[in-house]
């Protein structure tokens, strides 16, 4: 099934007495690019969520965000720094008595300083963190590829729309060539007998065929339309394979703006130049789409 490259997610629950809450959004991308922002102290996850969200994503470039929550039962022990409470008493009595001051510092002051606090809390289990990220990650993940999909949905049938369009232009430019061959002949013929009207002189209808061949093979555009079908029936097959797909379809538009290319420097028909000109203008808005596909 096609599939955007953009797409969010969202997934928030409560695990082991934590409240965790995972985010991911992404945008195009030729390749694939993970950026994972967690709190911190929890590095150790980024690794295991860039290979948990490219085991299901080719392309794109993806932003994660992570929050955890304080485990309610975990054990934390405040501790004081008693060496430096005691360097800011000395420093503020010295203050007190040098500037004749009252020296009103306090348990409560002391303790908005730096380092005199320090709270230490029980190591943690990475294993069950990551196992609890990984959970509320993958029901994330699942809304994200979901919203993917309907994008990709979308695409494809307004890809698959203008595709068709193409293909029937194609059918008229078909239809359309050999009638410009038969009108050549017709006006070199009046041109010639316009030019020998006035004399007594037949017309070479052999050097007439010969030019007219080579007018013909000139203006035949018979290989390049077969080619347009096969890779309208390539981008077909494209279109509903259940594998990542854009860089291929990427390819194939280019090939048929290749062959559309020829067809428009090889006619010399006002009517079928029109139709190139249309051919092309689908060609290029399904380019357009065919950047966002991953």
């Amino acid at each position: 099934m096609l599939k955007s490259m953009t797409g969010f997610g969202r997934s928030e629950m409560q695990i082991n007495g934590r409240e965790i809450s995972v985010e991911i959004k992404s945008v195009n991308h030729r390749y694939f690019e993970f950026s994972c922002r967690t709190p911190k102290g929890y590095g150790f996850l980024d690794d295991k969520l860039k290979a948990f969200v490219s085991s299901k994503v080719s392309r794109g470039k993806i932003d994660m965000f992570v929050t955890i929550g304080e485990c309610e039962d975990t054990p934390t022990e405040v501790t004081v720094n008693h060496q430096l409470v005691s360097g800011y008493i000395n420093a503020f009595n010295e203050i007190s008595t040098k500037y004749n001051i009252q020296n009103d510092v306090s348990a409560s002051v002391l303790s908005r300083f730096p380092d005199v606090l320090t709270i230490h809390k029980a190591p943690e289990d990475e294993e069950q963190i990551t196992a609890d990220v990984l959970t509320v990650a993958k029901n994330a993940l699942d809304s994200f590829i979901e919203m993917r999909k309907a994008e990709g949905e979308k695409m494809r049938a307004d890809i698959m729309g203008r595709a068709l369009t193409i293909i029937s232009v194609v059918s008229e430019i078909e239809e359309r060539s050999p009638q410009t061959v038969k009108e050549y002949e017709d006006r070199l013929l009046e041109r010639i007998k316009q030019t020998l009207e006035t004399n007594d002189i037949e017309i070479d209808k052999q050097r007439v065929l010969t030019e007219v061949a080579i007018f013909a093979d000139k203006v035949a555009v018979a290989e390049e339309t077969v080619r347009l079908r096969s890779h309208f029936e390539q981008l077909n097959n494209f279109l509903n394979s259940e594998e990542p797909v854009g860089r291929k379809i990427d390819f194939i538009i280019q090939e048929m703006n290749r062959e559309a290319n020829t067809i428009g420097s090889k006619v010399q028909d006002a009517e079928l130049a029109h139709k190139v000109v249309e051919i092309k203008s689908e060609i290029e808005k399904i380019r357009e789409q065919v950047q966002n596909i991953e």
